[in-house]
């Protein structure tokens, strides 16, 4: 869809910029309202994790924002047919799991660093750490927001959302510039995963399989986070720029061109559909 003045939501209304404005101005406001709560409320009960605070603050977000602005009224892409979320979902772990399997093959080849056997997964932090985590992005940069913004102009959803989602990282462990290219390529990918089906099953398959895959399983961090057990570790290594250093396989140069394979394929499957 190229840039309008306006363009119909999902609800049957025109679409201006400054609805787009005004949406993420309430969605923002809402959002940060609750994780300050949410989290006080998780520190005061001795639970160190934040990520459901952010994950009830995203879903209450959208669904407050949502009621304001549409009427209650809006098709997310999540509430669908049990059949259609687990087919979409299990598609993009398949997918994650081939991108991450390249880009753990060509880090193998080129470097010193090879995977030892671990200490196992740890099921409480896979609960409370990666599961609320990818779902949580996934609502926040390709839920309500980034679709109300692609009604206005898909282009620029898609560019903004990204640049956004690598911005958001900037203060992890162990960032690089070749860091941020990656996260800003895998906001691409993420978005061209709903633009997909326009539902975010897909996506959500995609992210959690790879948080889950690139730490718990094979050892890497996950954009600066390491997980306290994984099934793997690392050994020995390389330049950071190639293994990706401590802020894990998203710092690679290989995962740019994963990516960007990645990337290619979505692309043609969506011109394939037009």
């Amino acid at each position: 869809m190229t840039a309008t003045a306006s363009a119909k939501s999902p609800s049957g209304t025109a679409t201006s910029i400054f609805e787009v404005l005004g949406s993420f101005t309430l969605f923002v406001s809402v959002y940060v309202a609750i994780f300050l709560g949410a989290s006080f409320a998780g520190n005061a009960a001795g639970l160190p994790y934040p990520q459901w605070a952010a994950l009830i603050a995203v879903v209450a977000a959208t669904a407050f924002t949502i009621r304001a602005m549409e009427g209650g009224r809006w098709q997310l892409g999540v509430f669908v047919a049990p059949r259609i979320a687990a087919i979409d979902f299990l598609l993009g772990v398949a997918f994650a799991a081939v991108l991450i399997a390249v880009a753990d093959v060509l880090i193998v080849a080129t470097t010193t660093l090879r995977h030892a056997r671990g200490s196992g997964l740890a099921t409480v932090e896979l609960v409370a750490v990666f599961i609320p985590a990818a779902v949580h992005e996934e609502l926040a940069f390709r839920g309500y927001l980034f679709q109300k913004m692609r009604i206005w102009n898909r282009s620029a959803a898609i560019a903004i959302s990204s640049v956004i989602f690598a911005a958001l990282h900037v203060g992890n462990r162990g960032i690089t510039a070749v860091a941020i290219v990656n996260l800003v390529l895998a906001g691409v990918l993420l978005a061209l995963a709903y633009e997909r089906y326009e539902r975010l099953w897909f996506p959500m398959g995609i992210h959690l399989a790879w948080n889950l895959l690139s730490g718990p399983v094979l050892g890497y961090g996950v954009s600066g986070y390491a997980a306290r057990a994984t099934l793997f570790h690392t050994v020995g290594g390389g330049p950071a720029w190639v293994t990706g250093g401590v802020f894990g396989i998203e710092g690679s140069a290989w995962m740019a061109l994963v990516e960007l394979g990645g990337i290619f394929l979505l692309r043609r499957r969506l011109k394939g559909m037009q």
